[in-house]
């Protein structure tokens, strides 16, 4: 039923952020402030045609990584904290102008999937309004989920998104009780109601998923678009999985702009071949895996990038922590640190404006205080806080 009220159209975009305000808060529990920056990372208000998103970037004074998160939202606080990015508490941007780059893999193996991106959205608007930054990388696992790929979806993050559908549909009415209001397309629209085989609690995750991280998706539009595929901040190269010569000779700014493309429903159904499979930049472990890294052919991919001096991944879970191999061009940060996929000690690499790599970390294993040895983890220097590490309370 729809409102003949003339009052309705002369507050269409007014009533219609409103609605998204009010889905995005039963989502999330959080409200998002207004942006200073036209086209933020990831993007609030997808365009049909966004503007390129620079594949390099100067070095800023203070840069943070942090590696896979996998829908923890408990110790990705926690690793937000240490990092100096964010309260632990309040989940507010404490960073200042730090530049921090996550390196993808937000989704599955967790239960906090949609409210680990919609804070990170959040900080993401607030360092901008601090003179600081947030970057993202795609990783596999979100290849995966737009490519429709659910093997490691967990029952809790099919239930998060069961009741995302249930306050997204909600939102969709309400705009459509006022004329002038513009209303999304519905993206579950051709989506089976039922599923042989899947009992019905379960498929209306499942549906949800699609319809929500599907390329042209709400949830993958506004989300992952904004998230490159690779990122070069100043003489490091931040990649999920790695970079082969193959992945630099085809262009970095093309692969970044086709996978966009791509998840904003412009570029096929399918991702990208060079996304797929164990030789993509999202699946590779050449450089990641073990300490046998073939640095000389390391070496000659880096020279290929004009100024470039390290290779920072995430992909590969380093069960010492983070660590540097090949006098460290190639720094791996993924720690397993989610509860579903290593509940390892929360870990970031710190890089400084003059190359200093510093891994801040609350493991125990590496206290100088209970091992002198441990002042040194394969070259990078090693920063232990004096609190060490604190069960976080998360407030809705």
């Amino acid at each position: 039923m729809e409102s003949s009220d003339p009052s309705c159209s002369q507050i269409p975009s007014i009533l219609s952020s409103f609605v998204d305000a009010f889905v995005d808060f039963s989502v999330s529990g959080l409200f998002f402030p207004s942006s200073p920056n036209p086209n933020p990372n990831p993007n609030p208000n997808p365009n049909p045609n966004p503007s390129p998103l620079p594949t390099h970037i100067p070095a800023p004074r203070r840069l943070v990584a942090i590696g896979d998160l996998h829908g923890d939202l408990p110790k990705s606080l926690a690793a937000l904290s240490l990092a100096g990015l964010a309260d632990s508490s309040t989940g507010r941007w404490t960073g200042g102008h730090t530049v921090a780059v996550f390196l993808g893999d937000f989704l599955d193996r967790g239960g906090d999937e949609l409210r680990l991106i919609h804070l990170l959205h959040r900080l993401s608007i607030e360092a901008s309004r601090s003179g600081g930054a947030i970057h993202s990388v795609l990783g596999n696992h979100e290849v995966m989920n737009v490519d429709g790929d659910f093997r490691y979806v967990t029952r809790e993050g099919l239930d998060e998104f069961r009741r995302w559908a249930i306050w997204f549909r909600t939102g969709l009415a309400m705009k459509r009780l006022c004329e002038g209001v513009p209303t999304p397309k519905d993206p579950f629209a051709g989506i089976p109601k039922s599923f042989p085989g899947i009992k019905q609690q379960y498929w209306e995750g499942f549906r949800a998923r699609i319809a929500a991280l599907r390329p042209d998706g709400p949830i993958s539009t506004r989300f992952l678009a904004g998230n490159r595929t690779v990122l070069v901040v100043g003489d490091s190269v931040f990649v999920h999985g790695g970079l082969l010569e193959t992945h630099v000779d085809y262009g970095l700014e093309k692969i970044n702009s086709e996978v966009r493309d791509w998840i904003l429903g412009k570029n096929g159904r399918l991702s990208p071949e060079y996304m797929r499979r164990r030789n993509s930049l999202v699946w590779l472990r050449n450089f990641s895996e073990g300490f046998n890294c073939n640095c000389e052919h390391l070496e000659g991919i880096l020279k290929m990038i004009p100024g470039a001096k390290r290779m920072v991944m995430g992909h590969t879970i380093q069960e010492d922590g983070i660590n540097g191999v090949c006098e460290d061009k190639a720094i791996r940060i993924d720690v397993g640190l989610s509860k579903g996929c290593g509940d390892g000690f929360p870990e970031v690499l710190e890089i400084s404006l003059d190359g200093k790599m510093t891994v801040l970390t609350v493991n125990p294993l590496f206290n100088p205080r209970y091992r002198p040895e441990a002042e040194k983890k394969e070259g990078l220097a090693l920063l232990v806080p004096e609190t060490g590490l604190k069960e976080v309370e998360v407030k809705a």
